[in-house]
């Protein structure tokens, strides 16, 4: 993905930062993915290596059975966050990751009684996965060296 300028009618407060911006456009948005694949992995990390120790959240969020959606869960979150982070399959790991993103707003939200400030990071995350699932990786990514996107 290359930068966008401005639409034509729309002027630069200071026109001298057109060039910064361009040319930090790219870079900005490969942190942003690599920063949120790796945070996806954090989480995934621990139930990676207990698969099925979530299995009791997973259920009491109405997930059954629980002995399958933990491990998809740990997998998701630990090898969707990889697959983020380096730009491989961007699209469609960035959708598995935003729809485990929409359910733990739920968890939060409803399940758990929180509300909006229970959730808001959950929204955070899930608009930045979906913004991913939408635009892909960039040209600083697997994909994008192989020549093919999802």
């Amino acid at each position: 993905m290359t930068y966008t300028a401005p639409p034509t009618g729309t002027r630069l407060i200071i026109p001298a930062l057109r060039g910064l911006y361009a040319t930090l456009h790219d870079s900005a948005e490969t942190i942003l993915r690599v920063v949120a694949g790796l945070a996806l992995v954090t989480h995934g990390y621990p139930k990676i290596m207990n698969p099925f120790g979530a299995t009791q959240m997973v259920e009491g969020l109405g997930f059954y059975p629980g002995v399958f959606w933990a491990p998809m869960l740990a997998a998701t979150e630990f090898f969707g966050g990889i697959l983020v982070a380096i730009g491989l399959l961007t699209r469609p790991a960035s959708f598995a990751a935003m729809i485990v993103l929409a359910v733990t707003i739920y968890a939060h939200w409803v399940a758990m009684g929180q509300g909006y400030g229970g959730a808001e990071k959950s929204i955070l995350w899930t608009a930045m996965f979906l913004y991913f699932a939408i635009r892909g990786g960039n040209r600083h990514s697997v994909d994008a060296r192989l020549g093919k996107a999802f």
